[in-house]
């Protein structure tokens, strides 16, 4: 499946923001339906005011996306790169370059 960033509208500030190619593959990965509605900014402000304020169900795993950004080395380049997922043990990790560079391939083969 190939993903190419997109420029979505936040329904708070009303800001525009890139939803990039690779939150795109962790949004299928984990299979969420939605795209998302608020811009990096925003959505840290209504995870801090909802923490406070006592979030619901299912509450604190969409905050903990928000906070989720690990630093890891890119299995093909080798440069130390920072993703916005926890890497599977197993799985290769890329930078956006390499990660780039692969859905190009993919697409002409």
């Amino acid at each position: 499946m190939e993903f190419q960033d997109k420029v979505l509208k936040c329904v708070d500030c009303g800001a525009d923001f890139v939803f990039t190619a690779g939150e795109q593959l962790f949004f299928h990965d984990k299979q969420f339906k939605n795209e998302p509605k608020r811009c990096k900014p925003c959505k840290s402000k209504r995870a801090a005011s909802l923490g406070s304020g006592g979030a619901g169900a299912g509450g604190g795993q969409a905050n903990s996306y928000n906070k989720v950004e690990t630093r890891t080395t890119c299995s093909g380049c080798g440069k130390e790169t920072t993703v916005p997922f926890k890497p599977t043990q197993g799985r290769p990790v890329f930078c956006r370059e390499c990660f780039q560079q692969r859905r190009a391939s993919a697409a002409s083969a």
